[in-house]
């Protein structure tokens, strides 16, 4: 199938990441997903080794939460008002553009691939969301021009489906901080999985955000699509990798549909097992589970306690 596996470090531990980007990195995936709060605000320079001597993997980070040591920075810095120290997250401009230029040095590159606004349904501040992914997506249209950055996206848990943003939404706001229907914005990442399934199954039907930024040619990258281990023992009570692959695993039955969902490009795994990592690789490197079988799938899985 055309999706590719990343590499995503939320659910990896410090001491093994180092190892586990170093497997992407020599592996057909070549792309990491990080952000700066993870591993306890450690994740960016335990990953940069793998990225200065693999100058082609590329990298996704995020920009949004905030460590107890990078809000006092911020602070310091006079980039972060009240609200963000607070709450630990925040999208005003100034410490978007100050977390940004963070990340390239904890990176150790001059150059991002992608910079995602981290879950920005969480924030607390009190102008509107719409107003403030405008003023986060400007800074980072800036930095797109300048040649410090390729592209950027939206990184969310809940911000589709609780409609507190669309794909639409997005576009025209990427329209008007880029001044051009030409802006940056590329890429969605969401949870996708037969738990997490609402947007999986918009897609089976042509609806809905994966659908929508298909549509635009823009790239979508799924994640949790084990739902942190959830979903393989769920699916061992209701015997469903019989149905989606015969032969398969647990795993890589539910690996391939989400790798399977129309419009999906990208599916994030978070091991730091290699065993795990080539089972995702063999996973998706078969043909596509077809659209009727992913259906069924989803009715058969709504019947099970």
């Amino acid at each position: 199938m055309t999706t590719t596996l990343a590499l995503g470090t939320y659910r990896i531990a410090a001491e093994h990441l180092p190892a586990a980007a170093e497997r992407a990195a020599n592996s057909p995936a070549q792309m990491i997903d990080t952000a700066p709060n993870y591993c306890g605000g450690r994740a960016h320079q335990l990953i940069a080794p793998a990225l200065q001597t693999h100058p082609t993997l590329r990298v996704a980070t995020k920009v949004g939460f905030l460590t107890t040591d990078s809000a006092r920075a911020a602070t310091a810095d006079g980039v972060l008002g009240d609200t963000g120290t607070t709450t630990r997250h925040s999208l005003a401009a100034p410490f978007v553009r100050w977390q940004s230029e963070r990340n390239r040095e904890e990176l150790g590159r001059d150059h991002l691939d992608i910079i995602f606004l981290h879950n920005p349904e969480q924030t607390s501040a009190q102008e509107p969301l719409h107003q403030q992914l405008r003023a986060a997506f400007t800074v980072l249209e800036e930095q797109a021009a300048d040649g410090r950055l390729s592209s950027y996206g939206v990184a969310t848990w809940q911000g589709f489906a609780d409609g507190r943003f669309t794909v639409a939404d997005l576009d025209r706001i990427g329209t008007e901080a880029a001044g051009t229907r030409d802006h940056h914005l590329t890429t969605i990442q969401l949870p996708v999985s037969l738990i997490e399934d609402t947007a999986l199954s918009q897609a089976l039907h042509r609806r809905g955000p994966i659908t929508h930024a298909a549509d635009r040619g823009w790239k979508v990258h799924a994640s949790a699509p084990l739902h942190g281990g959830t979903l393989t023992r769920l699916a061992g009570k209701s015997d469903l990798a019989k149905m989606i692959r015969p032969g398969a695993t647990i795993a890589e039955a539910c690996l391939a549909v989400t790798a399977s969902c129309p419009g999906i490009t990208a599916v994030l795994t978070s091991t730091a097992n290699a065993e795990h990592w080539n089972t995702a690789l063999a996973a998706l490197d078969k043909p596509a589970i077809p659209t009727d079988t992913l259906r069924m799938v989803l009715d058969v899985l709504a019947t099970v306690d």
